[in-house]
């Protein structure tokens, strides 16, 4: 299975007043992980709103093990959790340079149409990233060391 790795410096300014990287930064790095997925498997973002498909987040879910601090790296890894055609679930963990799980989570999309948000079919609309994905699929493995 697929998973981009994508290591990150943290910046002082992603951190609270404990030196602690702030809860809501995980989001970022969540989306900075997916983007990676994304132009791993040789696609982007970009392309597809250009032709006026979006893929908000439907829900999107973190659980913190420990804290991340300025001063350290972090990776993210991200996969395709689950995909269905119609919406797809990343999942995502954040080590730390110790190679600690600091954080892990999960986040679904579904892709719409710009002008309406309504549900489009990936298959129908991008046919090379459906392949990719049902070929991520096919070789999925829980990617969590524990």
């Amino acid at each position: 299975m697929k998973v981009a790795e994508k290591t990150i410096e943290v910046r002082y300014a992603e951190t609270d007043q404990m030196g602690v990287v702030y809860h809501a930064n995980y989001l970022v790095w969540m989306e900075i992980g997916r983007t990676a997925l994304i132009e791993e498997l040789g696609f982007r973002y970009a392309e597809m709103e250009e032709q006026g498909i979006l893929a908000p987040v439907m829900d999107i879910q973190v659980s913190y093990k420990m804290p991340v601090r300025y001063g350290e790296k972090a990776t993210i890894r991200t996969w395709i959790d689950h995909y269905d055609g119609l919406r797809t679930h990343y999942g995502y963990e954040i080590v730390s340079d110790s190679g600690q799980l600091a954080a892990s989570g999960l986040s679904k999309h579904v892709c719409v149409k710009k002008e309406s948000f309504r549900p489009i079919s990936v298959k129908k609309f991008f046919p090379e990233w459906h392949q990719a994905c049902e070929e991520h699929k096919k070789h999925q493995l829980n990617p969590v060391k524990g």
